[in-house]
């Protein structure tokens, strides 16, 4: 008996494997459970986790009654934590007053019963008229724009933006307004997991990072690690947090939190963010916090080659005429836009008529907040001064925030 031979056989697992792989690239960019973009975090002072047991005639007279007393407790716990102080020490203010510089109440959680009121909330304080009444400035100095790579371990696995999971969305939701670090956190769509994934960050070479760090506008990077470990499915659950930073993953900090079961992870993984945040931030403030020298792109020296000789001019009487002097060439700065975006489109927008002003080199969306405040890394030929009156002469609206940072409006 005979087999007949088919043609091209043997290719076929060859064929499956690549349309296997080709299809998981091809997952890799596409996909709707992907991104979130980060809360605006540009114009308030937040206090968050604050503690509310209230009851009342009913449930809606209770929530009230515990937002009243949770605007009162976040005022108090910012004022102790501005001056290092005591909660006790810190002043009462009329409701009055209080509900004049109160911007928003953030619900991280809540009970709702028929006569009782339990929850966990965040109030956001409005950072130029609460700077006053603290007896600070409504801006604090920051540091250089940091890249956030948040990674997260499950099991064998660690990723960061391939897929949309609890550890992004907990940096996403952080408002960093009151943090010292100048976090740059992107919202993990388009080119994002693929430039930004767990393996970037256990690269050491300096090139690529260049380049990453040149795209989104930072100095340095920040890798937050959480590896949570579950005791079973449903059950308790403890993290183990680590703060790095730069291209070789320095060591700047590790905590461990405990969650009761599956639905306490959420909660837990915001303490750890908060808690890292601390962490960077006492770092920033012993030095430890500086961009790596190595990370910053050099122009090469022109070659000797290539220099031209001058020739001094001749007057008619053949005496040589003194050289006028050589205009210094304008350096380029980089200056921090704060822009109002309240959709897609005005960020488009924004990005297109900054980048058309005159002596503009690049203008980067570096921080994204749809209905907020985003903003741009500009390149700008020239000092603030200058860069104020390109943009006014284009039809913006400027005012200077602090230093290289301003902010405009059409």
């Amino acid at each position: 008996m005979r087999f007949l031979r088919r043609p091209f056989a043997h290719l076929i697992p060859v064929m499956a494997l690549t349309f296997l792989l080709g299809g998981s690239s091809f997952a890799q960019l596409d996909g709707t459970d992907r991104g979130i973009d980060p809360y605006d975090s540009s114009t308030n002072f937040e206090v968050g986790g604050v503690q509310v047991d209230v009851r009342a005639a009913s449930g809606e007279a209770a929530r009230t009654e515990g937002w009243r007393r949770a605007q009162l407790l976040g005022w108090r716990m910012l004022w102790a934590r501005t001056h290092n102080r005591p909660v006790a020490e810190a002043p009462d203010l009329p409701e009055s007053t209080l509900s004049s510089i109160i911007s928003g109440i953030v619900i991280e959680q809540e009970q709702i019963g028929p006569t009782r009121y339990i929850a966990r909330l965040g109030v956001m304080f409005d950072r130029a008229r609460t700077g006053q009444l603290l007896g600070v400035s409504g801006q604090i100095a920051r540091s250089a724009p940091m890249l956030l790579i948040p990674v997260m371990t499950t099991g064998s696995s660690s990723y960061s933006f391939e897929y949309r999971n609890l550890w992004q969305r907990a940096w996403a939701e952080y408002r960093t307004a009151g943090s010292t670090i100048d976090y740059v956190r992107t919202a993990g769509r388009g080119i994002d997991p693929l430039l930004l994934n767990y393996s970037q960050t256990q690269r050491r070479g300096r090139g690529w990072w260049r380049m990453l760090l040149d795209q989104y506008g930072a100095a340095d990077i920040l890798v937050a690690e959480v590896e949570l470990r579950r005791l079973y499915p449903g059950g308790p659950a403890m993290g183990v947090f680590t703060a790095r930073s730069g291209p070789d993953g320095q060591f700047l900090g590790r905590f461990v939190l405990r969650a009761a079961n599956s639905g306490a992870i959420r909660t837990m993984l915001d303490e750890g963010v908060r808690r890292l945040d601390g962490v960077y931030r006492q770092a920033l403030a012993a030095g430890l916090l500086r961009p790596d020298p190595s990370l910053v792109i050099l122009a090469a020296p022109l070659p000797a080659a290539l220099e031209t000789p001058v020739e001094e001019p001749v007057t008619e009487n053949g005496v040589a005429a003194a050289p006028e002097p050589a205009q210094a060439p304008v350096a380029i700065q980089s200056f921090n836009v704060q822009v109002a975006t309240p959709d897609a489109a005005s960020v488009q927008r924004a990005e297109l008529g900054v980048s058309r002003v005159g002596g503009v080199a690049s203008a980067i969306t570096t921080s994204l907040a749809l209905g907020g405040t985003s903003l741009m890394q500009v390149r700008f030929s020239g000092d603030a001064n200058a860069f104020a009156a390109a943009l006014r002469a284009q039809g913006w609206n400027v005012s200077v925030v602090n230093g290289n940072t301003v902010r405009i409006s059409r």
